[in-house]
């Protein structure tokens, strides 16, 4: 049975932690702040599976790695919401609209009243949009929970301590996930600020994520249940991590404003701020140096593409190379 030390807890290290401990790996896991929690980047993600209307502003090959990750995640957590995503835009915006379509793929033009169909209470405020049936999303919090509850489980040993992933002292391989807690080592790895709302809003419905298309920032809206919402995100290259500004606060707010006037009237229960780590080319990547493994780099896709990062370490370490590791660098 091969011995693998993983450091860090987020959704990269949890993937791959599932991922070979299905293979018959010997995992133990190491995160500094414990289970799953506020702590970490990925627990104020969106959680969307969305990889064809990611292709509008993503490298083709988040889409093609990002395809299985809905089927994935079903798989390992039971969670996923499977009904889709929803595009839209204001009349003033239908030029948004129709460049989004021209940059992606496998969705079905939708007008007024097929909108109000997929989503009564959007009435008819949106005259088009793009529905995207084959996508999916995921509530992180509870998706991490799951993931983290197998691993236990299934016999992982789990320890709340930081850990040197160069230290030797211990045999066999070790995984580093951290993140962008690893930007001293990665010295190439940046830090992208992502800001979310968490909004009670019980006299909207929405059953699928909304995206609505914005002059500056790809806002969605992901229902969680029971009348709650995360609103998110914004992309801001910079490494100040403690809170909202005020100006995405306003646009958020506004956002949301404009899909529904009731939101309006919602509580705003949470605010989140995270830090996406990303390279220059906004794509993960796989490291090896001897026994020492580092999967970094993100960005704004780690639960659409940790599930395809995980099996490619599975095939690293386990002796399948008839299938590309992507982006795999040797130190």
């Amino acid at each position: 049975m091969v011995d693998i030390t993983i450091i860090g807890a987020g959704v990269a290290g949890l993937c791959i932690a599932r991922e070979l401990r299905d293979r018959g790996a010997s995992v133990q896991l190491y995160d500094r702040g414990g289970a799953p929690g506020s702590h970490s980047c990925s627990w104020w993600a969106g959680g969307m599976l969305a990889p064809y209307c990611e292709a509008e502003s993503a490298e083709p090959e988040v889409v093609n790695l990002g395809e299985g990750a809905a089927h994935w995640w079903q798989d390992k957590t039971g969670l996923v919401n499977s009904q889709g995503s929803l595009v839209v835009s204001q009349d003033r915006d239908q030029g948004q609209l129709r460049q989004f379509a021209r940059r992606t793929s496998h969705f079905d033009h939708v007008d007024r009243a097929q909108i109000a169909e997929l989503e009564p209470d959007l009435g008819d405020r949106f005259s088009a949009g793009l529905f995207f049936s084959s996508e999916a999303h995921i509530c992180p919090r509870s998706a991490l929970t799951a993931l983290h509850q197998s691993l236990l489980n299934d016999g992982v040993e789990f320890t709340v301590a930081e850990r040197d992933p160069t230290d030797s002292s211990k045999a066999g391989l070790t995984i580093d996930c951290r993140g962008y807690s690893a930007r001293k080592e990665l010295t190439n790895l940046r830090g992208v600020k992502g800001e979310m709302l968490m909004l009670s809003c019980p006299d909207v419905t929405l059953s699928r994520t909304v995206r609505l298309l914005h002059p500056r920032i790809p806002l969605y809206v992901v229902p969680r249940g029971d009348g709650i919402y995360m609103v998110g995100a914004t992309m801001i290259e910079s490494s100040a991590s403690e809170h909202v500004t005020a100006r995405s606060l306003l646009e958020m707010l506004s956002a949301a404003y404009a899909l529904n006037p009731a939101f309006g009237e919602a509580e705003v229960l949470e605010t989140g701020v995270d830090i996406r780590p990303a390279f220059t080319d906004n794509l993960p990547r796989i490291q090896r140096d001897g026994n020492l493994i580092r999967v970094n780099g993100f960005y704004r896709h780690g639960y659409l593409l940790a599930p395809a990062y995980a099996r490619k370490v599975g095939e690293l370490l386990f002796g399948q190379t008839d299938t590309e590791v992507p982006h795999e660098h040797s130190a």
